[in-house]
């Protein structure tokens, strides 16, 4: 692993490692779900399965230039007569440019922050005073998975977008390598969740990923994803599961602290 490698680690991870600590912020709600089908991580259609539809656009420091897509966070409001303790957590799928409010959320993680009985009055609040802390995602066992973006050329470009990102990580680089082979050719991160390259190799394709969470970055070496024969539009199994959980990097925490 090069110096020039370790330094990058050392950087991004710094930015990220207090992700647990608790923020004051507002959040409002789209009140419409199709706003969240054009979210700036490229998810697409896919966006609405995520997560039971709890999504969220994030501010551009949590967004950290795609590298935030896929990151959840439990968000909870703070009128006791409305808002429940555990409030709802969200999946980052977009960007958010209102600079009011740390999340623009979708309705339904919206009222999920709600005691019973209280969401539509959660809902008339329009615009919350909130407090939230990054979590680790759980996908209940899924492994990391590698969709193959419609741009996609073969044999000459190759985009993928990649979903089921656990844990509490951040995928900070992608490389492709045909099976068997030690020849790695790096991607680049187009926007979001997706990552390209135009030296496509032929066959059979590996990948591998560096994961940063917290102080600690690792590879993730997922041996065979694409068949020879990949075709865009379909999502492929890598075999490996990401369930790393950042660091404590603060403390105490700038904010606070989760009070129950």
């Amino acid at each position: 692993m090069s110096l020039f490698f370790l330094v990058f680690l050392l950087f991004v991870s710094s930015v990220i490692a207090c992700d647990r600590c608790v923020h004051q912020s507002k959040v409002a709600y789209f009140s419409s779900a199709s706003a969240l089908l054009s979210g700036a991580c490229g998810y697409g259609n896919l966006a609405i399965g995520f997560n039971g539809g709890r999504l969220a656009a994030a501010v551009p420091k949590l967004y950290n230039n795609g590298a935030g897509c896929g990151a959840c966070y439990q968000i909870r409001c703070k009128d006791p007569k409305i808002c429940s303790k555990h409030g709802t957590t969200v999946m980052v799928t977009d960007l958010n440019t209102n600079n009011q409010t740390d999340f623009v959320i979708s309705s339904r993680a919206f009222m999920a922050m709600a005691i019973e009985g209280k969401a539509k009055d959660v809902l008339k609040l329009g615009i919350a005073d909130v407090e939230y802390k990054r979590v680790p995602c759980d996908y209940k066992g899924k492994n990391l998975a590698v969709r193959v973006d419609e741009s996609s050329q073969k044999p000459y470009y190759l985009a993928i977008s990649i979903f089921y990102q656990g844990g509490q990580t951040e995928i900070v680089s992608v490389d492709v390598a045909q099976v068997g082979s030690s020849n790695w050719n790096f991607l680049t991160r187009n926007h979001g969740a997706i990552w390209d390259t135009s030296r496509v190799p032929s066959g059979a394709l590996q990948f591998r990923f560096v994961v940063t969470a917290g102080y600690d970055g690792k590879w993730i070496w997922a041996k065979s994803v694409l068949p020879s024969d990949w075709k865009m539009g379909v999502i492929y199994d890598t075999g490996v599961q990401i369930t790393d959980i950042a660091q404590e990097g603060c403390s105490p925490c700038d904010d606070g602290s989760w009070k129950t």
